[in-house]
């Protein structure tokens, strides 16, 4: 069994945590406020969000090395997230949650 590193547990719950807001946001608060928070573009990053954090951390957990280029995705995907939800308001546990994965997926990366 591959022992995983301080930094990649880390980086293991900082995806499951993205995942679990991006996700739990867009279907309860951006489902709710509706208009712009429902709009195609946004809610569809927030979904690619969520998915890629998930498979990030289950990438690192089956310990290839191939945590590298899913995490390297995953640090723009929530970028981009965090950007838009920054852009809406109001979601600022997201944006928080995002940027943390992103700095983290960024250092697995390299």
């Amino acid at each position: 069994m591959h022992q995983l590193s301080a930094d990649m547990r880390a980086c293991i719950e900082e995806c499951l945590r993205c995942h679990s807001t991006c996700l739990g946001t867009a279907m309860n608060h951006c489902l709710e406020q509706g208009g712009p928070h429902v709009e195609p573009q946004h809610f569809r990053i927030m979904i690619t969000c969520a998915e890629i954090c998930q498979t990030s951390a289950k990438v690192m957990l089956i310990g290839t090395r191939h945590h590298q280029h899913t995490c390297r995705e995953c640090a723009e995907i929530c970028e981009e997230c965090a950007t838009s939800c920054a852009r809406l308001g109001g979601m600022e546990e997201c944006v928080q949650a995002c940027r943390r994965c992103a700095e983290s997926c960024r250092r697995m990366a390299a």
